[in-house]
């Protein structure tokens, strides 16, 4: 790789501990890994890819109940009160002892998520009354939380969590007034800070220039609920006014083209509702739209009366599951039991079907260009870049590299180059939408798209110029970003139990696997220090220290470590961090022999910053940990 002209750093100050003997059994290392290998193995579909399961949210129960109730009573579409009712008993059932929801069961009580649950049951005629204890509860965390339920107290709360961007904190409010919890009348709507919906009616090359107050994949909110606030309290100023009702109909129409045909924006269950509950409380119930999104959430209501907060996360949980397998140089058919001696080839049948998910045209929500991958095989998934350098770094190991999988890679490829913003940074969506939290650069996402332009760099003599340049600046921009303390901090994975809920172990060890690919640097050898002096005294990696262990973390960092120690500067440094590796790894070794290996935690992030937890990812890291510390035991 050229001089990228990096600012200098220095390395942190540490005093390598004396490492003790090496402390891995090599043969209970490899049962483990067998075993987590064919427990990962086993969640494969039919079709052999994996989709996993998403943690059941309070937030989305919430919202998909108040969307229901909403369209129930302004249209004669249906008659859904069993599942309504399930919903509202499902939230019951887990609100926290404290008297607040989190957006998952194992999540701490927030202001935003107990707001939408109390809203919910104020949505639902008769719920008040039948609930009464449980809205009691949630009214008295509101109060001690937000200082009041007034809703001149209870609305200032909520925006003031969110500041300028009014992604999630105008739909909260907008769910608000709906149910009633606003008051009554316009004055309700008053606390509802109205969106400029308008916009939406210009061209879409224009939307990152516009600076809208919600991220880019929040159009649909922005029209619809932009829409509601304008129904209900109309802009005093008469040009607003008059522009607002002159772009209803093109912006609905918007609105109709971006809508998946399944009805679910996104997939996601908290977007889908916003949107359906604004236009049904807005005289739109026989929308198309409104019909569409009501049959999503219908049919995406778990057995249990709960919804997730997205329908699943399959090409996302697919990739990371190939690339944990193969990444050493595993071949999944060798894994299989039995999978030799049948026709079916687990690798073709994988690389074929992730072949499939690839965009081949202009996405028609975010106008992406064709070459990404979405997180989900389902219609209303979004090409991402950090779903795109997943794909790519699964076909490279799925080989034998073919003819589709070549251009595949190679448009893949691509498109992360042409996403890649002037920082040097890759965003999440789209290239230029830098104002708001979830459409800046990031530096996880930064360092997956490294991982793929390096995986192909050599079989790529079109592309390396280009390559050698977008890794030059990515490489600045990790420079950039990296903390004082030596971390780098993720964009879509947190730590509930962290100061502002960030998660730099997930962070730094994305990081640390990409830079260690690359020549030495001093970013490397920091990140790598900040990673073993955040290891808890029992091996494990969490919040905290030893307040928190959490198993995706754990095997996060031993992978990352693992991998950093061919590029060590120092082999004093390089025993110390194969005495962090061993710990790690026998942390790992108790956790997959008790079983309790398995146990999934709420790392990640949702949009507008929701919790979730998914069942595959202590399986995944599990396995990518433990096969990357079996290639240097």
């Amino acid at each position: 790789m050229p001089d990228c002209g990096l600012p200098g750093a220095n390395r942190l100050a540490h005093s390598p501990r004396v490492a003790s003997e090496p402390q891995i059994d090599p043969p209970r290392l490899q049962r483990a890994l067998r075993r987590a290998t064919e427990a990962l193995l086993a969640e494969r579909t039919p079709e052999g890819h994996w989709v996993g399961e998403l943690s059941s949210s309070a937030l989305s129960t919430a919202t998909a109940v108040t969307a229901l109730a909403v369209v129930a009573r302004q249209s004669a579409i249906g008659n859904w009160q069993s599942k309504i009712q399930r919903g509202l008993a499902w939230l019951a059932q887990h609100q926290n002892p404290d008297g607040g929801w989190g957006d998952t069961t194992k999540s701490l009580s927030n202001l935003s998520t107990t707001t939408l649950c109390w809203a919910a049951f104020g949505a639902v005629p008769g719920a008040d009354e039948q609930h009464r204890e449980t809205v009691a509860r949630a009214e008295a965390w509101l109060k001690q939380r937000a200082g009041g339920l007034e809703p001149a107290t209870l609305a200032p709360a909520i925006i003031a969590r969110y500041g300028k961007d009014r992604t999630f904190s105008v739909p909260i409010l907008t769910m608000c007034a709906l149910a009633g919890r606003l008051g009554g009348g316009r004055e309700a709507w008053r606390h509802v800070i109205p969106l400029p919906f308008e916009l939406a009616a210009c061209p879409h090359e224009l939307f990152a220039a516009l600076r809208l107050p919600v991220v880019s994949y929040a159009l649909p909110a922005l029209i619809a609920i932009g829409q509601a606030r304008h129904f209900h309290a109309p802009s005093r100023n008469p040009i607003a006014r008059l522009l607002r009702h002159a772009t209803c109909t093109k912006t609905l129409r918007v609105l109709t083209e971006i809508q998946p045909s399944n009805g679910g924006f996104l997939e996601a269950t908290p977007l889908t509702s916003f949107v359906t509950m604004s236009l049904a409380g807005s005289g739109l119930a026989e929308h198309p739209v409104t019909k569409r999104g009501a049959e999503f959430l219908l049919k995406s209501q778990r057995p249990d009366g709960s919804w997730p907060i997205d329908t699943n996360l399959a090409t996302w949980v697919t990739t990371l599951s190939v690339n944990a397998i193969a990444d050493c140089g595993l071949r999944i058919a060798e894994c299989s039991e039995g999978a030799q001696s049948e026709v079916r080839n687990p690798k073709s049948e994988i690389r074929d079907w992730l072949l499939r998910q690839q965009y081949c045209a202009i996405h028609p929500y975010t106008h992406a260009a064709p070459g990404g991958w979405a997180w989900t095989d389902l219609p209303g998934g979004v090409p991402d870049a950090d779903d795109a350098a997943g794909a790519v770094l699964a076909l490279k190991n799925l080989g034998p590299i073919n003819d589709a999988t070549r251009d595949a890679a190679f448009a893949g490829i691509e498109w992360l180059l042409n996403v890649q913003n002037k920082d040097g940074g890759i965003p999440t969506f789209c290239r230029g939408w830098g104002a708001l939290p979830f459409d800046r650069s990031s530096a996880d996402i930064t360092a997956h798209a490294m991982r793929a332009w390096l995986a192909w760099r050599s079989e790529a003599p079109a592309l390396q110029t280009r390559i050698e340049e977008a890794l030059c600046r990515a490489n600045r921009f990790l420079a950039h970003q990296q903390r004082r303390d030596g971390s780098w901090v993720p964009l879509w994975f947190g730590n509930q139990w962290n100061e502002h809920d960030e998660n730099p172990v997930y962070g730094t060890a994305r990081v640390v696997l990409a830079l260690a690919k690359l020549p030495f640097s001093p970013q490397l050898d920091r990140g790598v220090s900040w990673l073993v002096q955040a290891q808890s005294p029992n091996g494990s990696w969490g919040a905290h220290k030893e307040r928190q262990a959490v198993v995706e973390e754990t095997a996060l960092a031993v992978e990352a470590l693992a991998a950093s120690l061919g590029a060590m500067s120092a082999s004093e440094w390089a025993e110390t961090v194969k005495d962090s590796v061993a710990k790690g790894v026998n942390w790992l070794l108790d956790r997959v022999e008790s079983g309790a290996w398995t146990e999934p935690s709420p790392i990640g992030f949702y949009f507008a910053r929701l919790w979730y937890y998914e069942k595959l990812y202590p399986l995944i890291f599990t396995v990518s940990a433990l096969r990357r510390a079996a290639a240097i035991v």
